[in-house]
């Protein structure tokens, strides 16, 4: 099979309809495409933000709808396992991310799992009391920062940011006895640029700091080896590469050597030892459990463990090798056509620092972005001008980047994107 490295071996920089074709008939990951429900004259470039529905999800769906919801009722907690979705569903995901079992759970969203993460980090080093992040990081993930910081005062908690591309010497020389919990996102939600997690980690435990990973723009887009990197916790959404569907259970990481010192302060009922003794004092579970909180949403979290059986006979090497190569075939694409050379790539070219996205700047990016939608292929928009395009190796096809490629060129060349309706924005971007 032709892979990125052949590629880049042989310095092939032209891209044709033919070798795209070329490269479907040899992609082992082909027969996957199957497995998902696609509108038809779509292509689909937005899965880094939303993930497309698998079939398995909608069928799982239905039987919980008809079947276990509606005939079953109540007594499915037990005869459909609805109490053990979030561990279920945990290890499911454990097996993509390179966590053995008992480490992950499936529960509550990404911002409020970081919020448990975050504030044990905290209590877990005392006489430090800064958490060290990127300028550029997730919003949620500095916003969570910024509300701890406020509960606690900012002498127990305060966020220092670092520019988000700061060299490797200014982030290590930032990694003082003073801080407590260095807090990095895997891949950049705007630039897709992968940082070295293991790297990264290693320079922090040599100063006794905790680190805690975003995975939200790479759990099921790429190989993730959390207990190898020695990684301390972990969060991440459900409802992007992992196809969970919109607003889908999020999950944490815990590295089995913290749980016994560990206390999240979100104690609910579901966090209990023995939830239902109904204890009138809080005694936390002993394992990952301790990070549940209330009940769990069974309707979501039943299609989100739908949804990850779609990975349980794919090689995450090779897909990232398909992400890579799809992402490559993308940009050669676009710079062999002379009107898209204003778009100006952020994104790192180097496969060992780029994700599972490709992001351009363009001062018209909104309405290159809407006026491609409107033309049958999604792609999104991170302001204040970026084209975000995401590369989901399950169900795109190499054919599909020259579709993608072709309209994005024909919109510019004949200025189709100038027109007023795609300036207007709308109320999600």
């Amino acid at each position: 099979m032709t892979t990125l490295s052949h590629l880049l071996k042989n310095n092939q920089t032209e891209i044709s309809l033919p070798f795209l074709q070329q490269l479907d008939s040899q992609d082992p990951l082909a027969a996957k495409r199957d497995a998902f429900v696609l509108p038809e004259n779509t292509v689909y470039l937005d899965g880094n933000s939303l993930g497309a529905m698998p079939k398995l999800a909608a069928e799982r769906a239905q039987q919980v709808l008809l079947q276990q919801w509606s005939q079953d009722l109540i007594k499915s907690w037990n005869s459909h396992s609805w109490i053990d979705l979030p561990a279920i569903a945990g290890e499911k995901i454990s097996q993509l991310v390179g966590a053995a079992s008992g480490q992950l759970i499936c529960c509550d969203s990404t911002s409020v799992n970081l919020f448990k993460v975050l504030s044990s980090a905290m209590l877990m080093q005392p006489g430090r009391n800064v958490v060290l992040s990127q300028a550029g990081n997730f919003p949620t993930d500095l916003y969570m920062v910024e509300g701890l910081a406020s509960l606690l005062g900012e002498q127990d908690c305060q966020l220092k940011l670092i520019a988000e591309n700061a060299s490797d010497e200014l982030l290590e020389q930032s990694l003082t006895e003073q801080v407590a919990v260095l807090l990095l996102t895997q891949v950049d939600f705007r630039s897709g640029r992968l940082l070295d997690m293991q790297r990264l980690t290693e320079l922090a435990h040599a100063k006794g700091i905790l680190v805690i990973w975003d995975l939200a723009h790479s759990a099921g887009a790429l190989p993730i080896e959390l207990d190898a990197c020695n990684v301390d916790f972990a969060v991440g959404c459900g409802y992007k590469y992992l196809n969970g569907g919109p607003g889908a259970p999020a999950f944490v990481y815990v590295a089995a050597r913290h749980h016994s010192a560990v206390h999240q302060p979100l104690s609910g009922w579901m966090g209990h030892s023995a939830p239902f003794s109904f204890d009138k004092s809080y005694q936390k579970a002993p394992g990952i459990s301790q990070f549940l909180t209330g009940t769990p949403p069974i309707l979501s979290m039943s299609v989100l463990d739908a949804a990850l059986e779609v990975f349980n006979d794919v090689d995450m090497s090779q897909l990232r090798q398909k992400s890579l190569t799809l992402s490559h075939c993308f940009h050669q694409l676009l710079q062999q056509h002379d009107c898209l050379q204003q778009l100006q790539l952020l994104t790192p070219l180097k496969p060992a620092e780029r994700g599972s996205q490709l992001a351009y700047r363009h001062p018209d990016a909104y309405a290159l972005c809407q006026a491609l939608i409107a033309h049958g292929v999604v792609a999104d928009f991170r302001a204040p001008d970026i084209l975000r395009l995401g590369f989901t190796p399950l169900y795109l096809r190499y054919v599909d980047i020259w579709q993608a490629v072709t309209t994005l060129a024909r919109l510019v060349a004949s200025g189709e994107y100038l027109k007023p309706q795609y300036a207007i924005k709308n109320k999600v971007t």
